[in-house]
C-alpha cells in the first residue's frame, strides 16, 4: 500500500501510497463508492482518524487553501494546516508534502505541483502561506514524479516553463526537449530556505506507481502528511 512512510518530526509521518492502494481519485471515471472505501482503507492503515484526510479538487492552479477541521473539499492545488491530515493526488505530477514547527505546533502543507503549478509558482505560495501562520523550520519531501530524462514535451515549451524556472530545463535520455520538474521544484524550495529532505524515483520508470505518460486511463496515488500522538 505504502511506497514510503516515515515520522519524519516528532508527531508527524508523511507517506506515499503505490498502485497496491488503488486508485484514490474520483475524477478518472472509477466508481465512487470503491474510491471512498479505498481511502478509508488508507487511514485505517496509517492511523489516520476516519472520514478526517482531506484531499482537494486539483485544477494546476495556484490557490492554497487554509484547512481546518470545518473544511470542505477546496478547488486548490495546495493545503495547509495545523490540525488536518492532508492529501494530494498524482500520477506523473509532484506529491509535495511540508511540514515545519511553530509555537503553537506543527504546520503541515500537501502541494499539486505540475508544470502549471512548478510555472507559476505554487510552491514558494504554499511556503508563504505556512510562514503566515508562524511556521519556522520548514522541511519539504518530494514524492515519485516523472523525472527530467523522461518528461518530454515540445520546445517552445520547454523555453516558456524554463523562463519562468531555470532549473526545469532538460533532455530526455533520447536527447529530446524536456522539462525537469522536480529540479525545478528544489530551487523554488531552496530558494525559499527550505531544505528537501527525500525525493521519490521516477514514476514512468517504476511499474508499481501510477504514471498518466504510461498509460492515459490510469489511477492517482497519494502523498499524505498528518499529525499523531
Amino acid at each position: 500500500m505504502f511506497h514510503w512512510r516515515a515520522e519524519i518530526l516528532p508527531g508527524v509521518s508523511a507517506a506515499f501510497t503505490d498502485s497496491g492502494a488503488g486508485n484514490l481519485a474520483l475524477h478518472v471515471g472509477d466508481d465512487a463508492g470503491a474510491v471512498q472505501r479505498r481511502r478509508e482503507q488508507l487511514e485505517a492503515a496509517a492511523g489516520i482518524e476516519p472520514r478526517s484526510l482531506r484531499f482537494m479538487n486539483q485544477v494546476h492552479g495556484t490557490t492554497v487553501a487554509v484547512m481546518d477541521r470545518g473544511s470542505g473539499t477546496p478547488e486548490a492545488d495546495a493545503m495547509v494546516s495545523r490540525s488536518q491530515p492532508l492529501a494530494v493526488m498524482v500520477a506523473d505530477c509532484i506529491p509535495l508534502l511540508l511540514a515545519g514547527t511553530s509555537a503553537d505546533g506543527h504546520v503541515l502543507a500537501a502541494v499539486h505541483a505540475g508544470r502549471p503549478g512548478v510555472a507559476n509558482g505554487v510552491i514558494p505560495s504554499a511556503v508563504d502561506t505556512m510562514r503566515s501562520l508562524g511556521a519556522a523550520d520548514i522541511r519539504a519531501w518530494l514524492g515519485p514524479s516523472i523525472c527530467g530524462r523522461c518528461y518530454e514535451v515540445p520546445p517552445a515549451l520547454r523555453d516558456e516553463v524554463a523562463a519562468a524556472v531555470p532549473a526545469t530545463w532538460s533532455t530526455t535520455s533520447w536527447g529530446t526537449p524536456a522539462l525537469d520538474l522536480p529540479a525545478g521544484a528544489r530551487s523554488q524550495l531552496e530558494n525559499a530556505g527550505v531544505g528537501v529532505e527525500y525525493a521519490g524515483p521516477c514514476t514512468l520508470e517504476t511499474a508499481s506507481l501510477y504514471s498518466y505518460r504510461r498509460d492515459s486511463g490510469t489511477g492517482r496515488f497519494a502523498g499524505l502528511v498528518w499529525c499523531h500522538d
